[in-house]
């Protein structure tokens, strides 16, 4: 039956398009985005862009954003264990051994990625988002330095209807001591609005040692102060626990894959030194839009967060404090004709991070002696143009370019003191061209050519080895794609086709090494990757949403990514890897699922997630075996405690009962490759509105 599916699905050959789903009149309605300034219906847009709304997330559990970003097409997202995310956008996760690189993320009018190359997806909860685009392949022309893509996050509370107040409470149980709760209030009156965003969430785990908790509050204001002008405030703290239970060897995965890591030698077990992450992050922005006439308006922000992150890890105990200050501003022109619609917009970004590093013994989950202690400080600026054409509400042009600084400094104070000392790189200008054309209502064709560049990060100039890699350069390369969008029978059938190659240059790849009988990583730059890919999308209502018949709507989607990606004249010391397997990408994925709506608000999800064995090393003699991932949800909508309305629902997970790994340890030592994803488990939720 799984050969059956897997073959079925990949005749079809299409990915899954989450367009929006929050009621009957937007599931059929055109679908609006705004990427590259300009508010764009989805057909037109000039680039490959994933769109993830409230109603994706509302059918998955709330623990995670993983499920749900699994379904774009070309973005692969990991959850080593609860709470520890890793994400790649089109390629390689080689430069990350937890965490989010290469990739610049956006909340609201705010860059969440802080100039030394962080960004903290996890601080966030799954109910401070109501929808996001994921901007496929280089954006460095006007989000600055990134060489994988954009995440675009909207925060709860961008749309709140005009003078109303509502609550909503969710409460969600499940397997492995799974919990989550959360609460939104949103109100706006008059030139008011306010949202505020209350979380917890906590789970035991699947494995030994993988118990996570979060602590979670936003808000989200804004205020139309005069006629032509509104301010906007973002805030959020995030407290993060998880602890980390270590990858574990081949035998040790298929003996009991519960395990944490053990004890080796003279290294003692993830549970002895008690491994885990402790994060908390204060973020905070204010951004004012003021429409100066009817063709100026101007835009800035301003930004700054503040992380106390402490790692003790089995070898080491890391602490770094990361404060950011940031700046964001741009000008825009428009001019309108009856044939042309121009759009002009002049900007810059600017943002500096200082991070001091300490590692210290670790003796049981407590700091020893002083291993090594550093402050560096990255300073990443940029400013940008991008100008749009649209002739005729037929070809859709777009231009735009970045000049890119990066550097940092760095002094060391332990074990032994190295006066201050900058390294910066040099100016990189960075253009996109792309453009769209409309051959009629239904269908539009589509071709950009950008150049990515993203400078290593923080953590990948001074790593866990403790020593500061000035040698580290950039990576860089240019990406070529083109693509056709299709949307017919009034509006139920939606088709995107894109194919690819991107050429990166300098390709940044973790390696570990022993230092003093110590496993540590250390970054390289290696030659390069050629990266030929194909996304295809369909989105299909064959039952139209009615009030008619028994089944109420029903609609089928399905995602295929076909990634053929491959080292480039990529040596190491003296291995030879030219030609083989990009490490940690699966050639092939597939996700399909189908949406029921029946009689009296009830309602049936269904996904089938099928990913291909994924090299777990350069050399590509070990692979992490291909998987089926099932799971199910049912809902039911409109039931009443008194006046007050709400919804129940329960769901299941990898009903299959797949034994796989989500999130390996690339080029592990020893061995240690496989991070072991929950068995089978259930969950069942309560929402209400007041």
């Amino acid at each position: 039956m799984k050969t059956f599916l897997t073959g079925l699905f990949a005749l079809i050959g299409v990915t899954s398009f989450a367009q929006a789903q929050q009621d009957s009149i937007r599931r059929l309605n055109q679908v609006t985005i705004r990427p590259y300034f300009s508010n764009q219906s989805l057909i037109r847009s000039t680039g490959t862009i994933g769109l993830i709304d409230s109603g994706t997330l509302n059918k998955q559990s709330g623990n995670s954003f993983v499920s749900a970003v699994n379904t774009v097409p070309g973005v692969r997202m990991e959850e080593r264990s609860p709470g520890s995310y890793r994400l790649s956008i089109r390629g390689s996760l080689l430069r990350s051994p937890f965490g989010i690189r290469n990739i610049k993320i956006y909340m609201d009018d705010f860059p969440l990625t802080d100039a030394g190359g962080n960004s903290y997806l996890n601080a966030l909860d799954v109910a401070g988002a109501s929808q996001l685009q994921i901007l496929k392949g280089p954006q460095s022309s006007i989000y600055g330095a990134n060489s994988g893509g954009v995440i675009l996050i909207q925060p709860q509370g961008t749309n709140v209807p005009t003078d109303s107040t509502s609550v909503v409470l969710k409460l969600e149980g499940g397997s492995f001591g799974a919990f989550h709760q959360n609460a939104l209030l949103q109100h706006q009156s008059g030139k008011y609005k306010l949202s505020i965003t209350q979380a917890y969430q906590r789970s035991d785990g699947y494995r030994d040692h993988s118990n996570m908790d979060r602590k979670y509050f936003q808000a989200l204001q804004k205020w139309d102060y005069t006629k032509n002008a509104n301010l906007k405030a973002l805030l959020f703290y995030s407290d993060l626990h998880y602890n980390t239970p270590g990858g574990l060897t081949e035998a040790q995965y298929q003996q009991n894959p519960k395990l944490s890591r053990p004890a080796a030698g003279q290294i003692k077990s993830a549970i002895d030194q008690k491994a885990g992450i402790y994060s908390k992050t204060l973020y905070g922005g204010i951004s004012n839009n003021w429409i100066i006439n009817g063709n100026f308006k101007h835009v800035i922000s301003v930004f700054s967060s503040y992380t106390d992150f402490k790692n003790p890890f089995i070898t080491n105990y890391e602490k770094r404090k990361e404060f950011t200050l940031g700046l964001r501003s741009y000008l825009e022109y428009t001019r309108n004709t009856s044939h042309v619609e121009w759009k002009f917009n002049l900007g810059l970004e600017s943002m500096k991070t200082g991070t001091d590093f300490d590692n210290y013994d670790n003796n049981y989950g407590q700091r020893g002696a002083v291993q090594a202690s550093d402050k560096l400080n990255a300073n990443s600026s940029f400013a940008f143009a991008h100008l749009s054409i649209d002739l005729l509400q037929k070809l859709f042009i777009e231009l735009s370019a970045s000049a890119n600084l990066y550097g940092y400094n760095y002094k060391s104070i332990a074990p032994v003191a190295i006066p201050k000392k900058t390294n910066r790189f040099d100016i990189q200008f960075m253009p996109r061209v792309a453009l769209s054309y409309k051959i009629d209502d239904q269908l539009s064709l589509r071709t950009s050519v950008s150049k990515g560049y993203s400078p290593p990060s923080l953590a990948e100039v001074r790593a866990s080895n403790n020593v500061i890699n000035v040698d580290l350069q950039p990576e860089y390369g240019w990406n070529y794609e083109t693509g056709v969008r299709y949307e017919g029978v009034n509006k139920r059938l939606f088709v995107d086709v894109t194919g690819f190659y991107y050429n990166l240059k300098n390709a940044i790849v973790r390696r570990t090494v022993l230092v003093n009988e110590k496993e540590a990583e250390y970054f390289i730059n290696a030659g390069g990757t050629k990266q030929w890919g194909l996304e295809s999308s369909l989105a299909f209502w064959i039952i139209p949403l009615n009030n008619i018949h028994f089944v109420k709507g029903l609609q089928l989607k399905n995602s295929y990514t076909l990634s053929h990606f491959k080292f480039d004249q990529y040596l190491d010391k003296t291995n030879n890897f030219s030609g083989n397997d990009l490490t940690g990408v699966p050639k092939t994925t597939i996700v399909s699922s189908t949406d029921l709506q029946l009689p009296k608000s009830f309602s049936v999800f269904l996904q089938h997630n099928y990913t291909s064995s994924i090299p777990l090393n350069d050399a590509n003699t070990v692979y992490a075996r291909k998987y089926h991932l099932v799971q199910a949800k049912i809902g039911k909508k409109n039931l009443y405690i008194g006046n007050v309305p709400f919804e129940i629902y329960i769901g299941a997970d990898n009903i299959l009962n797949e034994k796989y790994s989500l999130g390996n340890d690339l080029n592990a030592l020893g061995g240690r490759y496989f991070n072991v994803a929950a068995t089978r488990n259930f969950y069942g939720g309560l929402l209400i509105c007041l």
